[in-house]
């Protein structure tokens, strides 16, 4: 037996060689360990599970984008097909895009995440005056307010309301607090968008601007835009879609500015890997250069406020946090970062596991968020080494449950209305019209018409409707805007003579997004 104890030279070099290859396979199969045509029937079975017009889907690892591809139609309406540079609103999944600019900020030795937020808009008033006093800039972007969940967002929904940034930060005060400040987690919006405010107050840039030139062109973005508006190339955008009386439809899409800090990118996945990259980088870009720095990625991704974590976890998820515009969660022992978006007829999902230098990127052109989970799972078990798991059947089943749990909230509710206009003892319906105010949505209106009565908010012209009679003095609005599936139940309140004072709603369908917070409303009929 011959033992060498000091190879060659070109002994050692050969082996070098081989181990080198060796090392490029390997880590060319952990990069991509789902193969593109499992990929492919993956997304295709989404499509028609979920009846989604268009999906995109990009894989990051270990720095490159190694998959990024388009699925299905831009649009029904034009058949043209979605691929990796197709434009999506990526909704609040704009919000890290807002922290960033907070960080870049803090950064610059500008502000402080700690400072005061009426250090920077003086204006700005919370219901509860020591909760005005002692917001930081950092209670901005951590859904920890009191407020309720999606307070106010009914000044920015349905689309098409003439409510202003100003208007905004002025009604925050008649918004009641649902909670303890800083005691519990509950999604809000508008506070994103004060966030935007302060942003353009401190640096003399509105928030588009800033995002546009500090984020989006270092990070050669070079296709994204900051809002719908402001996009170069209108020629590969998406439309928006959502079901209509059971029926997927082009919708009009959602077009307000004013959100934009909460919700109104436009990305691609491809631009979007690079954002990623990016973040996985310890906001490190390009040739070293830094975005922010290290010491405020890790504010970003430092739980800030605790997010509930429900039993039977599929990936052994024990503690669940939100960060600066980011959700964090540990997922089979490793710590997952990730952020969801909606708008009219637009969700997507971006998930990051940084110990793995993996990013899932999906976004979508129909209101179905379980088509985002269930591309982002499967392509997420891949890489966790998770096998026999179906997400698309999983979340499939789930959809078709709940979907039937709604329709029999909905069938019922209907049929009463039903029984009631076939009602023989017609009541007087004349004492509900008038003018009603709300302290932060303004006033609306019920007229009577042929008799049938009419609602219809003065400063958001699509949240409008019939009134139908249902129950007693409660009565369902119908809304004419079908595909905000939103009707909700109308219950007055009347004086000691039997006339009406006043009006609170209430969503009817278990199913309603939390974004149309009618329970947040007071009316007072003022006339």
């Amino acid at each position: 037996m011959k033992i060498i104890l000091f190879p060659s030279s070109n002994f050692r070099r050969r082996c070098s060689i081989a181990l080198g290859l060796l090392i490029t396979v390997a880590s060319q199969l952990r990069a991509q360990v789902i193969a593109p045509d499992s990929i492919d029937r993956l997304v295709n079975r989404t499509l028609q599970t979920f009846d989604v017009p268009g999906i995109a889907v990009a894989i990051v690892k270990d720095d490159k984008m190694i998959f990024a591809k388009g699925y299905g139609y831009a649009s029904l309406n034009t058949h043209k097909k979605v691929d990796e540079n197709t434009l999506f609103g990526i909704a609040s999944n704009s919000k890290a895009f807002t922290t960033a600019s907070i960080g870049i900020l803090c950064d610059e030795g500008k502000i402080k995440l700690d400072d005061k937020v009426t250090d920077y808009i003086p204006e700005f008033k919370m219901y509860d005056p020591y909760v005005t006093a002692e917001f930081t800039i950092r209670d901005l972007l951590t859904h920890r307010s009191g407020l309720g969940l999606g307070a106010g967002d009914l000044m920015d929904w349905p689309d098409s309301t003439s409510f202003t940034v100003e208007d905004m930060i002025h009604n925050l005060r008649y918004l009641k607090q649902a909670s303890s400040f800083r005691s519990k987690y509950d999604y809000d919006n508008q506070l994103y968008k004060v966030a935007g405010e302060l942003i353009k107050r401190v640096s003399g840039m509105s928030w588009e601007d800033f995002v546009a030139t500090r984020i989006m062109k270092p990070l050669q973005m070079n296709n994204s835009a900051p809002a719908y508006q402001l996009i170069k190339d209108y020629s590969n955008v998406v439309d928006a879609h959502a079901p209509v009386d059971g029926k997927v439809i082009v919708i009009p899409r959602y077009k307000t500015t004013t959100g934009n800090a909460a919700g109104g990118i436009y990305s691609s996945v491809a631009d979007l890997s690079k954002w990623v990259i990016m973040q996985m980088n310890n906001g490190k870009y390009g040739d070293g250069k830094q975005l922010f720095s290290e010491a405020i990625h890790f504010q970003m991704w430092s739980p800030q406020t605790i997010v509930p974590v429900g039993p039977n976890s599929p990936y052994n998820t024990h503690f669940a946090a939100y960060g600066l515009g980011w959700f964090l969660s540990d997922v089979k022992g490793y710590k997952e970062v990730n952020h969801t978006g909606g708008i009219d007829g637009m969700v997507t999902k971006v998930t990051l596991i940084p110990e793995l230098k993996l990013a899932i990127i999906v976004l979508t052109n129909q209101q179905s968020g379980a088509a985002f989970s269930a591309v982002t799972n499967q392509i997420k078990d891949s890489y966790l080494g998770i096998t026999g798991r179906d997400w698309v059947k999983t979340y499939g089943d789930m959809v078709k449950q709940s979907q039937q749990g709604a329709d029999k909230v909905m069938d019922a509710v209907w049929q009463q209305v039903d029984a009631r206009r076939h009602d023989t003892s017609k009541p007087d319906l004349s004492p509900f019209t008038g003018t009603y105010h709300d302290s932060w949505l303004g006033d609306a209106v019920i007229t009577l018409k042929d008799g049938q009565l009419w609602f219809n908010a003065k400063r958001s012209p699509k949240l409008t409707g019939q009134v139908l009679p249902y129950k007693g003095d409660t009565f369902v609005i119908r809304w004419n805007y079908r595909s905000m599936e939103a009707d909700a139940f109308a219950m007055f309140s009347f004086d000691e003579n039997g006339k009406p004072t006043g009006l609170k709603l209430k969503a009817i369908s278990p199913l309603t997004d939390f974004s149309f917070d009618f329970q947040d409303l007071d009316f007072k009929k003022t006339e």
